[in-house]
Protein backbone atom coordinates (compact mmCIF):
# COMPACT_ATOMS: atom_id res chain seq x y z
CA UNK A 1 0.00 0.00 0.00
CA UNK A 2 1.15 3.74 -0.93
CA UNK A 3 1.83 5.69 1.83
CA UNK A 4 0.80 8.59 -0.07
CA UNK A 5 -1.69 11.20 0.69
CA UNK A 6 -3.71 13.17 -1.26
CA UNK A 7 -6.56 15.83 -0.43
CA UNK A 8 -10.28 14.46 -0.76
CA UNK A 9 -11.59 15.82 -3.79
CA UNK A 10 -10.46 13.42 -6.55
CA UNK A 11 -11.32 13.66 -10.25
CA UNK A 12 -14.69 12.96 -9.98
CA UNK A 13 -15.26 9.89 -13.38
CA UNK A 14 -12.65 6.85 -14.24
CA UNK A 15 -13.73 4.45 -16.41
CA UNK A 16 -11.96 1.40 -17.78
CA UNK A 17 -13.75 -0.07 -21.55
CA UNK A 18 -12.19 -3.91 -20.96
CA UNK A 19 -13.33 -4.47 -17.86
CA UNK A 20 -16.24 -6.65 -19.13
CA UNK A 21 -13.84 -9.22 -20.67
CA UNK A 22 -12.06 -9.82 -17.34
CA UNK A 23 -13.03 -13.33 -15.45
CA UNK A 24 -12.49 -14.67 -12.10
CA UNK A 25 -13.16 -17.52 -9.64
CA UNK A 26 -16.94 -17.30 -8.38
CA UNK A 27 -18.08 -17.46 -4.72
CA UNK A 28 -18.33 -20.82 -2.74
CA UNK A 29 -21.74 -22.11 -3.35
CA UNK A 30 -22.15 -23.11 0.69
CA UNK A 31 -22.62 -19.49 1.29
CA UNK A 32 -26.32 -19.00 0.34
CA UNK A 33 -27.45 -22.24 2.04
CA UNK A 34 -25.74 -20.91 5.71
CA UNK A 35 -27.78 -17.81 5.25
CA UNK A 36 -30.78 -19.55 4.52
CA UNK A 37 -30.31 -21.81 7.67
CA UNK A 38 -30.50 -18.62 9.89
CA UNK A 39 -33.67 -18.82 11.71
CA UNK A 40 -34.45 -14.68 10.67
CA UNK A 41 -33.27 -14.93 7.24
CA UNK A 42 -34.90 -13.52 4.42
CA UNK A 43 -33.96 -12.19 1.12
CA UNK A 44 -34.47 -8.45 0.75
CA UNK A 45 -36.87 -7.06 -1.98
CA UNK A 46 -36.00 -5.78 -5.32
CA UNK A 47 -38.19 -2.83 -5.96
CA UNK A 48 -38.66 -1.25 -9.56
CA UNK A 49 -39.07 2.46 -9.54
CA UNK A 50 -40.33 3.48 -13.01
CA UNK A 51 -39.72 7.36 -12.44
CA UNK A 52 -35.59 7.16 -12.58
CA UNK A 53 -35.80 4.75 -15.46
CA UNK A 54 -38.00 7.74 -17.44
CA UNK A 55 -35.49 10.28 -16.14
CA UNK A 56 -32.60 8.37 -17.37
CA UNK A 57 -33.83 7.21 -20.64
CA UNK A 58 -33.21 3.76 -19.71
CA UNK A 59 -35.46 0.68 -19.64
CA UNK A 60 -36.03 -0.45 -16.19
CA UNK A 61 -34.46 0.70 -12.86
CA UNK A 62 -34.67 -1.78 -9.51
CA UNK A 63 -33.38 -1.44 -5.88
CA UNK A 64 -31.97 -3.87 -4.23
CA UNK A 65 -33.39 -2.64 -0.76
CA UNK A 66 -30.89 -3.68 2.23
CA UNK A 67 -32.78 -1.84 5.00
CA UNK A 68 -33.91 -4.81 7.28
CA UNK A 69 -31.33 -7.63 6.55
CA UNK A 70 -31.16 -10.43 9.31
CA UNK A 71 -32.92 -8.44 11.89
CA UNK A 72 -30.26 -5.52 10.75
CA UNK A 73 -30.97 -1.76 8.20
CA UNK A 74 -27.92 -2.68 6.72
CA UNK A 75 -26.35 -5.59 4.41
CA UNK A 76 -23.46 -5.98 6.40
CA UNK A 77 -25.13 -8.91 7.94
CA UNK A 78 -24.30 -11.00 5.42
CA UNK A 79 -20.89 -11.03 5.59
CA UNK A 80 -19.87 -10.40 9.57
CA UNK A 81 -22.25 -13.76 9.99
CA UNK A 82 -20.64 -15.95 7.44
CA UNK A 83 -16.86 -14.68 8.43
CA UNK A 84 -18.05 -15.37 12.48
CA UNK A 85 -19.38 -18.37 11.27
CA UNK A 86 -15.93 -20.05 9.82
CA UNK A 87 -13.62 -17.94 11.94
CA UNK A 88 -14.81 -19.84 15.14
CA UNK A 89 -15.25 -22.82 13.50
CA UNK A 90 -11.70 -22.41 12.29
CA UNK A 91 -10.73 -21.67 16.25
CA UNK A 92 -11.98 -24.80 17.36
CA UNK A 93 -10.51 -26.86 14.71
CA UNK A 94 -7.22 -25.49 15.62
CA UNK A 95 -7.51 -26.69 19.36
CA UNK A 96 -8.44 -23.42 20.98
CA UNK A 97 -9.39 -23.41 24.38
CA UNK A 98 -13.31 -23.37 24.89
CA UNK A 99 -15.20 -20.62 26.31
CA UNK A 100 -15.86 -17.09 25.69
CA UNK A 101 -14.03 -14.99 23.13
CA UNK A 102 -13.31 -11.31 22.09
CA UNK A 103 -14.60 -10.55 18.85
CA UNK A 104 -13.04 -6.68 17.46
CA UNK A 105 -13.84 -4.80 14.63
CA UNK A 106 -13.42 -1.23 13.43
CA UNK A 107 -16.71 0.48 11.76
CA UNK A 108 -18.15 3.50 10.47
CA UNK A 109 -21.55 1.76 12.01
CA UNK A 110 -23.20 -1.00 10.09
CA UNK A 111 -20.24 -3.80 10.05
CA UNK A 112 -19.17 -3.04 14.02
CA UNK A 113 -23.18 -3.56 14.70
CA UNK A 114 -23.77 -6.49 12.53
CA UNK A 115 -20.58 -8.17 14.36
CA UNK A 116 -21.57 -7.28 17.96
CA UNK A 117 -24.75 -8.86 17.13
CA UNK A 118 -23.13 -12.21 15.55
CA UNK A 119 -20.95 -12.08 18.57
CA UNK A 120 -23.84 -11.75 20.92
CA UNK A 121 -25.60 -14.72 18.82
CA UNK A 122 -22.59 -17.02 19.46
CA UNK A 123 -22.33 -16.01 23.37
CA UNK A 124 -19.30 -14.39 23.00
CA UNK A 125 -18.13 -10.50 23.57
CA UNK A 126 -17.55 -7.48 21.00
CA UNK A 127 -15.37 -4.31 20.78
CA UNK A 128 -15.85 -1.94 18.77
CA UNK A 129 -13.84 0.93 17.54
CA UNK A 130 -15.95 3.59 15.84
CA UNK A 131 -13.94 6.39 14.02
CA UNK A 132 -14.94 10.40 13.93
CA UNK A 133 -18.04 11.64 12.10
CA UNK A 134 -20.37 8.55 13.52
CA UNK A 135 -23.48 9.88 14.86
CA UNK A 136 -23.91 9.13 18.57
CA UNK A 137 -27.11 7.30 17.42
CA UNK A 138 -25.37 5.39 15.61
CA UNK A 139 -23.03 4.39 18.19
CA UNK A 140 -25.57 3.83 20.76
CA UNK A 141 -26.97 1.05 18.61
CA UNK A 142 -23.77 -0.61 18.21
CA UNK A 143 -23.70 -0.40 22.48
CA UNK A 144 -27.40 -1.91 22.91
CA UNK A 145 -25.78 -5.25 20.72
CA UNK A 146 -23.82 -5.67 23.81
CA UNK A 147 -20.73 -4.38 22.58
CA UNK A 148 -17.67 -2.06 24.27
CA UNK A 149 -17.39 0.59 21.95
CA UNK A 150 -14.07 2.97 21.86
CA UNK A 151 -14.29 6.12 20.23
CA UNK A 152 -11.59 7.09 18.34
CA UNK A 153 -10.61 10.76 17.40
CA UNK A 154 -9.60 10.08 14.18
CA UNK A 155 -10.72 8.73 11.29
CA UNK A 156 -11.30 5.03 9.81
CA UNK A 157 -7.90 3.89 8.86
CA UNK A 158 -7.00 5.11 12.22
CA UNK A 159 -10.21 2.39 14.16
CA UNK A 160 -8.66 -0.08 12.00
CA UNK A 161 -5.40 0.22 12.85
CA UNK A 162 -6.76 0.57 16.94
CA UNK A 163 -8.59 -2.78 16.06
CA UNK A 164 -5.86 -4.52 14.98
CA UNK A 165 -3.87 -3.61 17.90
CA UNK A 166 -6.76 -4.60 20.30
CA UNK A 167 -6.80 -8.03 18.54
CA UNK A 168 -3.42 -9.14 19.38
CA UNK A 169 -4.59 -9.99 23.25
CA UNK A 170 -5.12 -13.09 24.19
CA UNK A 171 -8.63 -14.64 23.72
CA UNK A 172 -9.52 -12.06 20.82
CA UNK A 173 -10.30 -12.34 17.23
CA UNK A 174 -10.43 -9.45 14.51
CA UNK A 175 -13.36 -9.31 12.14
CA UNK A 176 -12.63 -6.77 9.89
CA UNK A 177 -13.67 -6.21 6.46
CA UNK A 178 -10.60 -4.24 5.32
CA UNK A 179 -7.75 -6.76 3.89
CA UNK A 180 -4.36 -5.99 5.33
CA UNK A 181 -0.87 -7.11 4.95
CA UNK A 182 -0.63 -10.61 6.54
CA UNK A 183 -4.82 -10.65 7.63
CA UNK A 184 -6.31 -11.58 4.30
CA UNK A 185 -8.97 -15.06 5.72
CA UNK A 186 -11.48 -13.37 7.36
CA UNK A 187 -11.84 -10.41 4.97
CA UNK A 188 -12.33 -12.64 2.36
CA UNK A 189 -14.95 -14.67 4.21
CA UNK A 190 -16.84 -11.25 4.68
CA UNK A 191 -16.69 -10.40 1.24
CA UNK A 192 -18.08 -13.98 0.34
CA UNK A 193 -21.02 -13.36 2.92
CA UNK A 194 -21.86 -10.96 0.65
CA UNK A 195 -22.65 -13.29 -2.45
CA UNK A 196 -26.07 -13.88 -1.59
CA UNK A 197 -27.34 -10.54 -2.26
CA UNK A 198 -26.31 -10.86 -5.73
CA UNK A 199 -27.47 -14.58 -6.02
CA UNK A 200 -31.02 -13.40 -4.84
CA UNK A 201 -30.93 -10.08 -7.43
CA UNK A 202 -30.61 -13.26 -10.49
CA UNK A 203 -33.86 -14.69 -9.25
CA UNK A 204 -35.53 -11.53 -8.62
CA UNK A 205 -34.86 -10.24 -11.75
CA UNK A 206 -35.67 -13.47 -13.68
CA UNK A 207 -39.04 -13.01 -11.57
CA UNK A 208 -39.44 -9.22 -12.94
CA UNK A 209 -39.31 -10.81 -16.38
CA UNK A 210 -35.29 -9.17 -16.70
CA UNK A 211 -34.26 -12.76 -16.81
CA UNK A 212 -30.95 -11.90 -18.65
CA UNK A 213 -30.13 -9.95 -15.43
CA UNK A 214 -28.96 -5.99 -15.08
CA UNK A 215 -26.91 -3.98 -17.90
CA UNK A 216 -25.62 -2.00 -14.75
CA UNK A 217 -25.21 -2.47 -11.25
CA UNK A 218 -24.23 0.59 -9.14
CA UNK A 219 -22.64 -0.22 -5.99
CA UNK A 220 -21.78 2.26 -2.83
CA UNK A 221 -18.13 1.75 -1.73
CA UNK A 222 -15.95 2.70 1.32
CA UNK A 223 -12.99 0.22 1.20
CA UNK A 224 -14.76 -1.29 -1.78
CA UNK A 225 -15.51 -5.65 0.33
CA UNK A 226 -18.91 -5.18 -1.49
CA UNK A 227 -17.41 -4.41 -4.26
CA UNK A 228 -15.46 -6.55 -4.42
CA UNK A 229 -18.33 -9.27 -4.17
CA UNK A 230 -20.34 -7.66 -6.99
CA UNK A 231 -17.33 -8.06 -9.39
CA UNK A 232 -16.60 -11.32 -8.45
CA UNK A 233 -20.17 -12.84 -9.07
CA UNK A 234 -21.02 -10.88 -12.01
CA UNK A 235 -17.29 -11.76 -13.04
CA UNK A 236 -17.88 -15.19 -12.47
CA UNK A 237 -20.23 -16.23 -15.55
CA UNK A 238 -17.93 -18.00 -17.84
CA UNK A 239 -21.19 -16.85 -20.85
CA UNK A 240 -24.06 -14.93 -20.98
CA UNK A 241 -24.19 -11.25 -20.29
CA UNK A 242 -21.64 -9.02 -18.63
CA UNK A 243 -23.24 -5.79 -17.00
CA UNK A 244 -21.31 -2.83 -15.88
CA UNK A 245 -20.15 -2.25 -12.68
CA UNK A 246 -20.14 1.14 -11.12
CA UNK A 247 -18.64 2.13 -8.11
CA UNK A 248 -19.87 5.08 -6.12
CA UNK A 249 -18.59 7.04 -3.30
CA UNK A 250 -18.46 10.13 -1.52
CA UNK A 251 -16.38 13.36 -3.07
CA UNK A 252 -14.79 13.14 0.97
CA UNK A 253 -13.31 9.95 0.62
CA UNK A 254 -12.68 8.87 -2.60
CA UNK A 255 -9.97 6.70 -2.63
CA UNK A 256 -11.35 3.87 -4.57
CA UNK A 257 -11.95 6.11 -7.66
CA UNK A 258 -8.28 8.15 -6.80
CA UNK A 259 -6.92 4.65 -6.89
CA UNK A 260 -7.90 3.51 -10.15
CA UNK A 261 -7.07 6.82 -11.68
CA UNK A 262 -3.68 7.10 -10.60
CA UNK A 263 -3.52 3.01 -11.20
CA UNK A 264 -2.22 2.20 -7.73
CA UNK A 265 -4.03 1.33 -4.74
CA UNK A 266 -3.48 5.03 -2.48
CA UNK A 267 -4.87 6.81 0.69
CA UNK A 268 -6.93 9.97 0.69
CA UNK A 269 -7.38 11.94 3.70
CA UNK A 270 -10.81 12.27 4.44
CA UNK A 271 -13.01 14.94 5.18
CA UNK A 272 -16.66 15.08 6.38
CA UNK A 273 -19.98 13.10 4.87
CA UNK A 274 -23.30 12.40 5.22
CA UNK A 275 -22.34 9.10 4.01
CA UNK A 276 -20.76 8.13 7.34
CA UNK A 277 -20.32 3.90 6.07
CA UNK A 278 -18.21 5.02 2.75
CA UNK A 279 -16.10 7.65 4.80
CA UNK A 280 -12.92 5.39 4.41
CA UNK A 281 -9.31 6.17 3.38
CA UNK A 282 -7.54 3.61 1.85
CA UNK A 283 -9.09 0.20 -0.59
CA UNK A 284 -9.21 -3.22 0.88
CA UNK A 285 -6.21 -4.75 0.21
CA UNK A 286 -7.62 -7.97 -1.27
CA UNK A 287 -10.39 -6.07 -2.78
CA UNK A 288 -8.13 -3.66 -5.28
CA UNK A 289 -7.58 -6.26 -8.01
CA UNK A 290 -11.18 -7.05 -8.50
CA UNK A 291 -12.25 -3.05 -8.45
CA UNK A 292 -9.10 -2.57 -10.75
CA UNK A 293 -9.49 -5.52 -12.95
CA UNK A 294 -13.46 -5.56 -13.17
CA UNK A 295 -14.86 -2.65 -12.48
CA UNK A 296 -16.35 -0.63 -15.76
CA UNK A 297 -16.46 3.44 -13.72
CA UNK A 298 -16.07 5.02 -10.90
CA UNK A 299 -17.72 8.56 -9.63
CA UNK A 300 -17.74 10.39 -6.76
CA UNK A 301 -20.70 12.41 -5.58
CA UNK A 302 -21.68 14.72 -2.73
CA UNK A 303 -23.72 15.16 0.76
CA UNK A 304 -26.21 17.03 -1.75
CA UNK A 305 -26.75 14.48 -4.51
CA UNK A 306 -26.80 12.08 -2.07
CA UNK A 307 -30.03 14.20 -0.33
CA UNK A 308 -31.55 13.98 -3.36
CA UNK A 309 -31.04 10.85 -4.02
CA UNK A 310 -32.83 9.42 -0.88
CA UNK A 311 -35.84 11.56 -0.68
CA UNK A 312 -36.41 10.43 -4.44
CA UNK A 313 -35.68 6.91 -3.15
CA UNK A 314 -38.65 7.57 -0.26
CA UNK A 315 -40.67 8.88 -2.79
CA UNK A 316 -41.15 5.83 -4.30
CA UNK A 317 -41.57 3.53 -1.21
CA UNK A 318 -37.40 2.85 -0.57
CA UNK A 319 -36.13 3.12 2.68
CA UNK A 320 -32.30 4.39 1.68
CA UNK A 321 -30.23 5.66 3.93
CA UNK A 322 -27.29 8.28 2.85
CA UNK A 323 -24.83 5.80 1.99
CA UNK A 324 -27.81 3.49 0.08
CA UNK A 325 -28.70 6.26 -1.56
CA UNK A 326 -25.36 7.06 -3.62
CA UNK A 327 -26.12 4.51 -6.25
CA UNK A 328 -29.03 6.42 -7.02
CA UNK A 329 -26.92 9.79 -6.96
CA UNK A 330 -23.97 8.11 -8.81
CA UNK A 331 -25.92 6.92 -11.67
CA UNK A 332 -27.46 10.72 -11.85
CA UNK A 333 -23.85 11.86 -11.95
CA UNK A 334 -23.47 9.85 -14.37
CA UNK A 335 -25.89 10.70 -17.11
CA UNK A 336 -26.28 14.01 -16.35
CA UNK A 337 -24.16 16.95 -17.67
CA UNK A 338 -21.45 17.73 -19.04
CA UNK A 339 -19.96 14.40 -20.53
CA UNK A 340 -22.80 12.74 -19.65
CA UNK A 341 -23.35 11.31 -23.22
CA UNK A 342 -19.52 10.08 -22.94
CA UNK A 343 -20.43 8.25 -19.49
CA UNK A 344 -23.55 6.61 -21.00
CA UNK A 345 -21.97 5.36 -24.05
CA UNK A 346 -19.08 3.87 -21.47
CA UNK A 347 -21.47 1.93 -19.71
CA UNK A 348 -23.04 0.92 -22.35
CA UNK A 349 -27.01 2.09 -21.67
CA UNK A 350 -29.14 2.43 -24.11
CA UNK A 351 -33.85 2.57 -24.00
CA UNK A 352 -34.40 -0.25 -23.13
CA UNK A 353 -31.31 -1.40 -20.49
CA UNK A 354 -31.92 -2.91 -17.13
CA UNK A 355 -30.11 -1.07 -14.13
CA UNK A 356 -30.01 -2.51 -10.58
CA UNK A 357 -29.14 0.10 -7.90
CA UNK A 358 -27.80 -1.34 -4.42
CA UNK A 359 -29.59 0.83 -1.81
CA UNK A 360 -27.03 -0.67 1.13
CA UNK A 361 -28.44 0.79 4.34
CA UNK A 362 -31.95 1.73 5.56
CA UNK A 363 -32.50 5.36 7.03
CA UNK A 364 -31.93 3.33 10.69
CA UNK A 365 -28.80 2.80 9.54
CA UNK A 366 -27.65 6.23 10.47
CA UNK A 367 -30.37 7.48 13.02
CA UNK A 368 -30.22 11.25 13.38
CA UNK A 369 -28.58 11.81 9.34
CA UNK A 370 -30.90 14.68 7.43
CA UNK A 371 -30.30 13.11 4.33
CA UNK A 372 -33.82 14.18 2.95
CA UNK A 373 -32.73 17.80 3.00
CA UNK A 374 -31.00 19.51 0.51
Amino acid sequence: MSDDFFPPRAPSWYARPDARTWRCEPAPADVRAFHRSLPDHAPTPLTEIPAPASEFGVGRVFVKDESCRLGLPAFKALGASWAVHRALAQRAAQGAEPGPVTLVAATDGNHGRAVARMAHRHGHAAHVFVPRGVHPLAIAAIAAEGARVTEVAGPYDEAVRLAAEAATAPGTLLIQDTGLPGYERIPRWIVEGYSTLCAEIDEQLTAAGAAEGPDLVAVPVGVGSLAQAVVTHYRSRPSGRAPALLSVEPEAAACVLRSLTLGRPVTVTTGETVMAGLNCGTPSGIAWPHLLAGLDAAIAVTDADCARAAADLAASGVSSGPCGAAALAGLRAALDGTGAEERRTALGLGPASVVVLLSTEGTAANPGTPVAAG
